[in-house]
């Protein structure tokens, strides 16, 4: 049987970090959705698609195809089959990507990729909809966030550790206004969905974190299996 985790939540509440130990648990797939983005535009860019012509972007990402695999326990992201992930974090690629994922068909045709993912293994996925919109099946739904003033303390000192000179009420002021447009944007808003598990990280560790969704996960498999009568 193939499981599915989708972990939603606002900025800075550690989705991708906890996602990622998750799935490291559990032997499943982290899917890294941002990566499938920047494969998207390298793809464009490779295509010499031009980034002002909406339509010409929306024309050509139909052909490509995106997939996450792990070998030697690295996670590689694959185009059309071709490793790519030496290519993924040049600046040109980030700021096509900026622009091409906001194209509806770019949206459209890698929701689908990601589906046909999650539909061919085990696989913890993150982000602002997941829960909602790309696997509203999710077996597992987590909802995970920290009051803005833990996310941006958290902020602060990743900051100011690399040496970084920042103002913490300036971080949480902008975490705050970025929760603001995530929760009101036209297309797959930040909810927490319906059937979804509150986790509030604010006075917990990653590992305890980590634990207790772990914890939520096998609770739900046990009572699938007694309820499918495995």
């Amino acid at each position: 049987m193939i499981y599915n985790i989708a972990i939603d939540g606002p900025a800075g509440a550690g989705k991708s970090t906890i996602a990622r130990r998750v799935a490291r648990e559990l032997s499943f797939v982290y899917v890294d959705t941002g990566a499938m983005y920047r494969a998207m535009a390298l793809y464009l860019l490779r295509r010499e698609v031009n980034r002002e012509a909406p339509d010409e972007i929306a024309g050509a990402c139909q052909d490509a195809e995106i997939s996450i695999e792990y070998r030697d326990g690295e996670q590689v992201v694959l185009l059309n089959g071709e490793n790519v992930n030496p290519y993924l974090r040049t600046e040109e690629v980030g700021n096509m990507a900026s622009v091409s994922s906001a194209n509806p068909e770019v949206r459209k045709k890698l929701l689908d990729l990601q589906r046909k993912l999650a539909g061919t293994m085990n696989v913890v996925m993150d982000g602002r909809d997941i829960g909602t919109t790309i696997l509203p099946n999710a077996d597992v739904k987590i909802y995970l966030t920290a009051s803005a003033h833990t996310r941006a303390k958290r902020r602060y000192l990743e900051l100011t550790e690399k040496g970084t000179a920042c103002d913490l009420s300036q971080i949480q002021k902008d975490i705050e206004e970025r929760d603001q447009r995530d929760m009101n944007r036209e297309i797959s808003p930040l909810k927490k969905a319906e059937d979804a598990v509150l986790v509030d990280s604010s006075d917990m560790s990653i590992d305890q974190v980590v634990k207790s969704i772990l914890q939520i996960y096998r609770d739900k498999v046990v009572k699938s299996e007694k309820e499918s009568g495995q």
